[in-house]
């Protein structure tokens, strides 16, 4: 489908008087929201998405609705020789497009690859061939620490802690040795890499944002990828959750807003870049998975099936990213607690599913197209 207000390459240099700030994944969960703020805040954005995730293109639609004027789309591949001309036209580049599943790299390594690395060096290569590069925000993920094996940890209250107490009062660190697992893991911490050489070596001003677990309106959650969406939906709909593992591996898990906004502070304040952040909800808004399951039954005055299967490869059974560094760096405020923002998602899906939602929020509210 061709949106209206929107272009299929090649993209047409000078559409805009003001170059426009490029987020590639632009129809995705993270990037959607980001591309929201960034046009309420008056800016022209062009997203680039190749719409090849079932349902973005509900978030594509409902940003040029919202935003007929500042938003402008691609639809490519960041392998495409339109990512480039998109580059090159850009103020200030958000990657967000990626292969987002550890189990669909399991499946098909060789792609996973290919969009993940050579995706990003096309836009790299891009970014450097400018007369002055623009600034290059890339998210990349906690899995390049890999598995965290070495971490000892505790059980508590239906949740696992690290022993050690810095680690369990701050998380983990930026200096924690890099261990890809998995081929999602290769291809993210690949990319990752190249973003900070490619700051090092061509000048490319740069930003590398390890994240954790991200949550919020329009994530169309799955068992792969985005599980506090998907256990607020399976809740929702009454239908039981699945959980890998035994449900006491924890996380840090951030709302949306938060996420964007530590995107925009790292555009606006990159310098010279070549820094990497590790940044999630931090230790504050570290959570089991049972803890969650727990919260939101509170939410919805009932209980939810859980059933149980087994650890999938590379599974992390404690991740907290150590906010430190991105919180002084940026000056970012304190994160929205997790019970907060679960309220607000549950709150946002049960209003996304009435009939008089439009389509692109029920497939939202149902993690699917319609």
């Amino acid at each position: 489908m061709t949106l209206a207000g929107t272009t299929r390459p090649p993209y047409a240099p000078g559409l805009r008087r003001i170059r426009p700030l490029l987020v590639t994944g632009g129809a995705g969960f993270i990037g959607c929201n980001l591309a929201d703020r960034l046009a309420r805040e008056g800016e022209h954005v062009l997203v680039l998405d190749s719409l090849r995730r079932p349902g973005v293109e509900h978030n594509l639609a409902w940003l040029k609705r919202r935003h007929p004027r500042h938003v402008t789309a691609v639809i490519a591949d960041v392998r495409d020789p339109a990512a480039q001309d998109a580059v090159a036209e850009a103020a200030g580049v958000f990657h967000m497009a990626a292969q987002v599943a550890v189990t669909t790299s399991i499946a098909n390594p060789a792609d996973d690859l290919d969009v993940n690395v050579r995706g990003t060096i096309n836009l790299l290569e891009a970014a450097r061939r400018c007369r002055q590069a623009p600034p290059f925000i890339f998210a990349s993920t906690n899995k390049v620490y890999g598995d965290l094996a070495g971490v000892a940890l505790e059980t508590t209250e239906g949740a696992v802690r690290p022993i050690d107490p810095a680690i369990r009062r701050f998380g983990i660190a930026e200096d924690w040795p890099l261990a890809f697992h998995t081929p999602y893991g290769c291809s993210k911490g690949a990319a990752d890499q190249y973003v900070l050489d490619y700051a090092r070596t061509f000048g490319v001003p740069a930003v590398v944002l390890r994240m954790s677990c991200t949550y919020g309106p329009r994530q169309l959650g799955t068992e792969d990828q985005g599980w506090v969406a998907h256990f607020l939906i399976r809740a929702h709909q009454r239908r039981p959750i699945t959980i890998y593992g035994d449900g006491r591996q924890v996380r840090d898990v951030l709302y949306v807003d938060d996420a964007v906004e530590a995107h925009l502070q790292a555009l606006r304040q990159i310098g010279r870049g070549g820094r990497v952040y590790n940044f999630g909800g931090g230790a504050g808004n570290a959570v089991s998975l049972l803890q969650v399951v727990g919260h939101i039954e509170q939410l919805l005055g009932r209980r939810i099936e859980v059933r149980f299967a087994a650890w999938r490869p590379g599974d992390q059974r404690y991740y907290v990213s150590d906010t430190r560094r991105i919180s002084d760096a940026l000056r970012l405020a304190a994160p929205r607690s997790w019970r907060d923002g679960l309220r607000l998602l549950a709150h946002w899906l049960q209003h996304a599913s009435g009939a008089a939602a439009g389509p692109e929020a029920r497939a939202a509210a149902t993690g699917s197209a319609p």
